[in-house]
């Protein structure tokens, strides 16, 4: 079973607006329902658990559609407390053997070919993390203001959504970063290697970004050719 695990839980604060970004309507949806159509239409994902605050639960109902939701799991302190709250629900219908798939609700532009890639690369992993080259020089600073060594570009990726991972040892990795740890965690993959898992990485894709400002929220707009 393929469980797909959407984050939209946070508030967006960079982008500017009375809503959170995940919220916000484009082109007369909200940002949310386009990773969640290409979600429930991809054959490979058995559910869907989504991280949402109570306050737009019902919303969210008005522009879902499908009988692969199964429900709601409360936001938690920080990114990683919301993925072990919906994790927790996940594992009252999915076994320890299933996958859960992680995405941000930000990131509209998923595609179903990434889905599908995840999925395949899974086999003989714990886990799964499409990254992304870095294209710039890369340097390193101790103290924040001169540059301490130059970084090998070639070992040093940029990690992307969706993650995918196995969920009985990534639940226990994550639990085990209870109570205090958990809050320090940045990356949904990083409990994953804290624990030891065996995480394989493969080819992520430029255009599945994450709206974070109000330049970001502007390209999806013209990606999807509405006017503005």
């Amino acid at each position: 079973m393929n469980i797909a695990l959407v984050l939209a839980g946070g508030t967006g604060n960079r982008v500017g607006a009375d809503v959170p970004k995940q919220y916000i309507e484009v082109a007369d949806k909200p940002v949310i329902s386009y990773c969640m159509e290409t979600l429930t239409a991809h054959d490979g994902i058995d559910a869907v658990q989504i991280v949402a605050d109570v306050m737009w639960q019902e919303y969210i109902r008005k522009h879902i559609a499908g009988e692969k939701f199964r429900g709601f799991s409360s936001p938690g302190e920080n990114r990683q407390m919301s993925i072990l709250h919906g994790l927790q629900d996940i594992r009252n219908y999915a076994g320890a053997d299933d996958w859960v798939l992680i995405h941000d609700a930000a990131r509209p532009l998923l595609s179903s070919c990434q889905i599908s890639d995840c999925l395949a690369a899974s086999a003989g992993h714990d886990g799964v993390l499409p990254v992304l080259p870095m294209k710039d020089t890369v340097y390193y600073s101790e103290d924040g203001r001169v540059v301490s060594q130059l970084l090998a570009r070639s070992q040093i990726f940029a990690g992307q959504a969706p993650e995918l991972f196995r969920l009985g040892s990534y639940f226990t990795a994550n639990e085990s970063l209870l109570p205090d740890r958990i809050l320090t965690i940045n990356g949904s993959t990083e409990p994953a290697i804290m624990a030891g898992l065996d995480i394989v990485m493969i080819a992520g894709d430029e255009g599945n970004f994450k709206i974070t400002t109000r330049e970001d929220l502007k390209r999806f707009r013209q990606m999807i050719g509405e006017h503005i």
